[in-house]
């Protein structure tokens, strides 16, 4: 083949080295699966532009040795992906047992309370922007306040959390 081979003149020499190929598949680790990947290789070259390519049998066998790369690290990569999922699934669900439950149920009642405790005006911002993601000059304009004054209701708030978290965990 002279220099300059296109991508039907790849896949003519394909057809001259078949053989070889096929071989040289089948060493690199390919098996029974070397035909297969031949006609994977087929395609790619079918499919490369019209650039001419130098030195186009030595061109076909790095081809062939990135091809078996390619599907040696996908199938690692979908071994992992499937060694990790059954790690998962065979993991006990972390549901937490009969006391963490019911001290978890307590501490939100204690939150609750104490946001309540605040005043509806700041039990009601810190809900907006701490669980509906609500920015605070959005709320500002919801309530007809002061950005400032959204700032300081938050902030109360976050101080009585702080005292209930210092609170919990002294317990």
């Amino acid at each position: 083949m002279s220099r300059g081979t296109t991508a039907a003149g790849l896949q003519t020499l394909m057809q001259q080295e078949r053989g070889r190929l096929i071989r040289f598949l089948a060493a690199r680790g390919a098996g029974d699966e070397a035909e297969d990947l031949f006609h994977e290789l087929w395609q790619k070259m079918g499919a490369l532009s019209d650039r001419p390519v130098g030195e186009p049998l030595s061109y076909l066998f790095r081809a062939a040795e990135n091809l078996v790369r390619d599907i040696r690290r996908a199938t690692a990569s979908r071994d992992r992906r499937h060694l990790d999922w059954h790690d998962l699934a065979d993991a006990p669900a972390e549901r937490p047992g009969g006391e963490r439950a019911l001290v978890a149920r307590e501490q939100l009642a204690a939150i609750e309370a104490a946001l309540a405790g605040l005043g509806p005006r700041v039990d009601a911002i810190f809900r907006r922007y701490r669980l509906d993601g609500v920015g605070q000059a959005d709320i500002a304009a919801e309530w007809g306040i002061s950005l400032s004054s959204v700032e300081k209701d938050l902030q109360k708030a976050y101080r009585a959390l702080a005292e209930l978290k210092a609170r919990f965990d002294a317990e």
